[in-house]
């Protein structure tokens, strides 16, 4: 699998339609491609630096798509999909938390799962269960993945070619500092402080 993306980002390099790649990629990746997109956006950034924010920003844009597409599923097909997800994704138990969560901590908790590692079709298709604000959840998703791929080009602005050995080196403690800092303001929106 790592050998065939490897092959298709050297392919979407030179193609005229890299940008539209990097958005179906991107919209697959948060709905039915459970690969990180990083697998190909790294190198794609390293190579292509002259269109380094309009990469960024159509990963950003086909996320936020298919989160969209997501919460709809979620809205609309839950009850039919429940015990697919269950058998195939996960617990019964965490599908439970992930709700409530939803219902309980809401923008912040979605802001969070977006720039975690892990895959976000369980936080979208809870989120329309639910019938969390689709506003809200449309902002926590553009938030915290353009911080996801606007960092990412960020880094290989500033790094250049040494940016992939960056960003694996560090990618833990990156996201566990991210996290840290929406816990911190999650807090403080809730404290009233």
């Amino acid at each position: 699998m790592v050998k065939l993306l490897k092959r298709k980002t050297k392919d979407l390099i030179e193609s005229d339609y890299m940008l539209g790649g990097v958005f179906t990629a991107s919209f697959l990746e948060s709905t039915i491609v459970p690969i990180p997109l990083e697998a190909i956006l790294i190198p794609l950034m390293q190579e292509r630096r002259d269109k380094l924010w309009q990469i960024a920003l159509m990963a950003t844009l086909g996320c936020i798509l298919g989160a969209l597409l997501g919460y709809a599923l979620g809205y609309y097909t839950f009850e039919l999909l429940r015990d697919w997800i269950v058998a195939n994704w996960i617990t019964e138990q965490r599908l439970d938390s992930v709700m409530l969560r939803i219902n309980t901590e809401g923008f912040w908790f979605i802001m969070t799962l977006g720039i975690a590692p892990i895959p976000f079709q369980i936080a979208m298709l809870a989120a329309g269960a639910t019938q969390f604000s689709l506003p809200l959840f449309l902002l926590a998703t553009g938030l915290s993945r353009a911080m996801r791929y606007f960092g990412i080009a960020l880094v290989v602005y500033v790094a250049g070619d040494k940016a992939e050995a960056l960003i694996k080196k560090y990618k833990f403690a990156t996201v566990g500092l991210i996290t840290l800092v929406i816990i911190g303001a999650w807090y403080l929106s809730t404290s009233g402080g």
